[in-house]
């Protein structure tokens, strides 16, 4: 007894051509995840920007504001939330995910950046 594979003839190929629709398609979700990816990097330069000037401020000014540290203690926190939520919201679920957990991360600096004002 023999056993046949059914295979498909030699002479023919599968080739995919995209549509226009989907190529308009891709082109806008390529253009998506660009302004996505921009939006997050300024929020996350503006964060490590004002979390450092912030806290630099109110432990070595002239006279210690406490209310300066504060701000930077709550912005270490806020700062990583915000990107995650840019993130998650235009489908990059990874990234949103890196951002989430920086913001867990974030939360014992901000404790000693507290304690420390």
């Amino acid at each position: 007894m023999t056993l046949e594979i059914e295979r498909a003839p030699l002479s023919r190929i599968d080739v995919a051509i995209k549509s226009p629709q989907e190529l308009r398609d891709e082109r806008r979700a390529a253009a998506l995840r660009t302004e996505v990816i921009l939006k997050i990097t300024l929020v996350t330069l503006a964060w490590l920007v004002s979390v450092s000037l912030l806290l630099g401020w109110g432990l070595t000014g002239p006279e210690k504001q406490p209310v300066t540290v504060l701000l930077a203690a709550l912005l270490a926190v806020v700062g990583p939330f915000v990107g995650a939520v840019i993130a998650t919201r235009h489908g990059q679920f990874f990234l949103g995910g890196v951002y989430v957990v920086l913001t867990l991360a974030m939360v014992l600096p901000a404790l000693s950046m507290v304690r420390a004002g």
